[in-house]
């Protein structure tokens, strides 16, 4: 076993004065945690040959380096390759030594050239415009200023929306269900109206702690909780004296005056990057970092985090069609690759429950598990998609709301909006049954045989009339096996409630637009045409009837205060974020103050 390592050493030494620039062999991540049993000697040798390995692989970096030239057009070229990360060396750097605390920089590894290749044509694609390359690099991961949106991220500019979306919901996650970790008072948020009272008691410590904690937890999630890899700036490594005075902002935005990145070989030439595999290393990294992410490059750096955290074969395997890139032209929007990793892990392009078999081998790939905060989208309830449960039910009441251009934060304060009573938790028993044999691509039906399979799955005892009716075209629709299970007794599995109080409920959700462009007058900036705002909406669910139903039976039961909850009729205003809730709590009626909440 010696021998062998001793010769793996040679060779990497060997390659290491070659003038051609072969694969170098490198311990991956997991590799580097000691594994137990290991006497000191053997101990010893595997780390020399890992440093002496990095050594070697560093001199065959600076000679691809010199091959290329260090420079590159607009246009790169696409290649595939695994990317494989090696830790950096560790060295302080002060960034600021004013009032604020002190924020150290450790220096990381860069990436090869063929891997930033590889990184920036899966992102950008082999040719992009420069008005796409400005808008994820510009755009910073901040809070917003406003006492009303203090616990909002900010978006200036349009396409990293996405990923501020993203992190905007694990942000939210930590600030209202796990104060304690973020050493807030414990007082419950649900009584409290929209605006600064709900966050009133956050300062900035706690929003960048909560910030952390939730990009850690994306991070870790993309890398299947084994590793982490977060992305910094060469640039501001170095000539940074004499910042005395000056926060870390300043220093940090003076640092980046010039900057451009217009292509892989820019990409290469100034980032760098480290890996962990502790959770504790990672987030006092990511707090270190935070100037970093406020500043212009925070967005396109997170992104670039999560991608490496996954692997960017992993990315590409999720993936329906790995040959598009992940911003999307022509306005440069995330994809819905971009937004799925962020909140399941899982790059895959569907929001569809499992994956979908097309026949002859053929398969694509949606959500596979259950997921933190979830998502709902517009395009819905167009019925162009179908969000599956996982994204629709997730273990916290949060949800990124996509448009058909942008994305927003919808949540709740308090986790009893997704609990069910026992009849809506006898409907999403047979949903799922139902679109497990949905191959339609979410179009709601299924065949007679899968029809057959869900009966038998959730003890449904159609009459045999009923049953005639529903297969006799060959197909059934979601639509009509559900009207069936209302006027099905519950004794035979169906959902009929004489009571006429199936599961009605008022509740209410908030809403965050973090957009806040401004527009160009001349020579002058405007003011934003739009700042953050958040949104407070009373919904009102009504019971599991038929609007039909409903009117003609009304409720037999002598609760008084339960009749006229049920009969009172509901005010109802209406938005495009109305519809997307609807997606959710189907027939949801909505109330707000003010102008409607703006999904765009």
């Amino acid at each position: 076993m010696v021998d062998q390592e001793d010769e793996e050493l040679k060779m990497a030494l060997r390659m290491s004065m070659q003038k051609e620039s072969p694969e170098p062999k490198r311990s991956k991540p997991e590799e580097e945690v000691s594994v137990g049993g290991e006497s000191p000697e053997v101990k010893n040798r595997r780390l020399q040959r890992e440093l002496m390995a990095a050594a070697a692989e560093k001199r065959m970096k600076n000679v691809v380096v010199e091959k290329s030239g260090g420079g590159g057009s607009g246009v790169v070229e696409c290649k595939d390759r695994s990317v494989n990360l090696v830790k950096g060396e560790d060295k302080n750097v002060n960034l600021a030594k004013g009032e604020e605390k002190n924020v150290n920089l450790v220096k990381g590894e860069e990436l090869l050239v063929e891997e930033a290749n590889q990184l920036f044509s899966m992102i950008f694609g082999c040719e992009v415009a420069k008005d796409i390359l400005g808008q994820w690099t510009n755009q910073g991961i901040r809070f917003s200023p406003d006492p009303d949106t203090s616990m909002g991220l900010v978006q200036h500019e349009g396409g990293p929306c996405g990923v501020l979306a993203a992190i905007q919901a694990f942000v939210l996650k930590h600030l209202l269900f796990f104060s304690d970790d973020l050493n807030m008072v414990s007082t419950s948020l649900s009584g409290k109206s929209a605006g600064a009272d709900i966050f009133s008691s956050l300062n900035e410590e706690k929003k960048s702690r909560a910030l952390v904690r939730a990009m850690g937890e994306i991070l870790f999630m993309c890398g299947s909780n084994r590793r982490v890899v977060i992305a910094s700036l060469r640039t501001l490594n170095g000539n940074l004296e004499g910042s005395e005075g000056r926060s870390s902002d300043e220093v940090i935005s003076k640092a980046l005056e010039g900057l451009s990145i217009e292509s892989a070989a820019n990409l290469q030439k100034v980032l760098i990057i480290n890996t962990y595999t502790s959770s504790v290393d990672a987030l006092q990294r990511l707090e270190a970092l935070l100037p970093v992410f406020r500043s212009r490059m925070g967005a396109m750096l997170f992104l670039i985090s999560a991608l490496l955290s996954h692997g960017m074969d992993s990315v590409q395997a999720d993936r329906d069609d790995p040959s598009q890139p992940l911003v999307t032209a022509p306005f440069g929007h995330a994809s819905q690759e971009i937004v799925n990793l962020l909140l399941s892990g899982e790059a895959v392009a569907n929001v569809f429950d499992g994956r979908m078999d097309l026949g002859g081998g053929m398969f694509v790939k949606g959500i596979s598990t259950t997921v933190e905060v979830g998502f709902l989208t517009l395009l819905e309830s167009l019925n162009f998609c179908k969000v599956g449960l996982h994204l629709k039910c997730p273990k916290w009441p949060i949800w990124v709301v996509g448009s058909e251009s942008h994305y927003t934060v919808l949540f709740a304060l308090n986790t009893n909006v997704q609990e069910e009573n026992e009849l809506e938790g006898r409907e999403t028993k047979i949903r799922r049954a139902f679109d497990a044999q949905d191959q339609s691509g979410g179009g709601g039906f299924i065949s007679v045989e899968g029809f057959h399979q869900v009966l038998r799955e959730t003890n449904v005892n159609l009459p045999s009339d009923k049953l005639q009716n529903l297969t006799s075209s060959g197909y059934i629709v979601w639509s009509e096996f559900w009207q069936v299970l209302l006027d099905l007794e519950k004794s035979s599995g169906g959902l009929k409630d004489p009571s006429g109080l199936m599961g009605k409920k008022v509740f209410d959700l908030y809403h965050f637009n973090g957009i806040a462009k401004s527009v160009l007058n001349g020579n002058q900036v405007s003011s934003p045409v739009q700042r953050p705002r958040l949104t407070k909406l009373r919904v009102s669910v009504p019971p599991k009837w038929t609007p039909e139903e409903f009117m003609s039976a009304g409720p037999t039961t002598n609760d008084k205060d339960s009749i006229s909850e049920i009969s009172k009729p509901e005010p109802s205003q209406h938005a495009p974020l109305v519809d997307c809730i609807r997606t959710r709590w189907a027939r949801a009626t909505c109330t707000w103050e003010g102008d409607p909440p703006s999904i765009v």
